[in-house]
């Protein structure tokens, strides 16, 4: 024989459940900030939510003009743009035309690196965008590694680039600027471009060139010719018509560009 259960008393029982459930709600809402504080007691829920807010220092660009070496081997200059984003830490590129080579690739992440180092900034709240605005085959091989490495310094701190001043040469993982060829090309590039004052690395503000010199000698009715190369010094400042300075690490060389 089935129990019958009482409608009165089961609508009683709900009563008593919403009741109890309400003073429930009442209880956690009383004591939500003390739950907060014991589980984070050094932290309000104020800071928590300023935690979580985009860093100050995002949306921010810089370009700068970059010397390069066309395959005819002339001079030549390559606008180079660096942007922040929100992002996740990445390092993205956005190219007109042309992929970037392998070891351009691995020049902007040590510029990432050193940069992030110099400016002591986290950078996994966002995201670095490279473009070449120009061809980027012009930017081949490691030598734009130090004008990289500024622009990334420049977009971080927020700070503009003097259009005056350009730099060529490679970046290693410690900050130092490696050395390149095609030193005085560049400076006559950047002469053009309307620069003022163009740095170098370490030691490459002379150039050693090598000049073809002709020896004949007669032996009886036979004439025989040699050629030889000697080695001159030429001052790139004199012969490109721009103030030239060599400079040894990124410290060094962001005190001329930076505003």
């Amino acid at each position: 024989m089935k129990k019958r259960t009482n409608p009165g008393m089961r609508k009683k029982l709900e009563i008593l459940l919403g009741i109890g459930l309400v003073f429930a709600l009442i209880y956690v809402a009383l004591n939500e900030k003390s739950i907060v504080t014991k589980l984070f007691p050094t932290t309000t829920i104020t800071e928590i939510r300023t935690t979580t807010t985009t860093p100050s220092y995002v949306f921010n660009s810089v370009s700068l003009n970059v010397p390069a070496v066309d395959n005819e081997g002339n001079g030549v200059s390559v606008i180079l743009k660096v942007q922040t984003v929100p992002g996740k830490g990445r390092i993205l590129t956005d190219i007109n035309n042309l992929f970037f080579w392998i070891d351009t690739q691995n020049s902007i992440r040590i510029s990432q690196r050193v940069a992030q180092n110099i400016t002591k900034i986290n950078l996994t709240d966002f995201d670095l965008i490279y473009d070449v605005q120009t061809n980027a085959s012009l930017l081949e091989g490691p030598s734009a590694g130090a004008a990289l490495t500024v622009a990334t310094v420049a977009v971080l701190e927020n700070k503009s680039l003097n259009p005056e001043v350009m730099i060529t040469g490679t970046v290693n993982p410690d900050g130092t600027i490696g050395p390149v060829g095609g030193i005085a090309e560049k400076a006559k590039a950047a002469k053009e471009i309307g620069a003022k004052l163009f740095l170098v690395p370490k030691d490459q503000s002379v150039q050693k060139i090598y000049k073809p010199v002709e020896k004949c000698d007669a032996i009886g009715p036979v004439q025989y010719c040699t050629t030889q190369y000697l080695s001159e010094k030429v001052d790139v400042s004199k012969t490109a018509g721009i103030e030239v300075k060599e400079v040894n690490t990124i410290d060094e060389a962001l005190k001329y560009f930076l505003k």
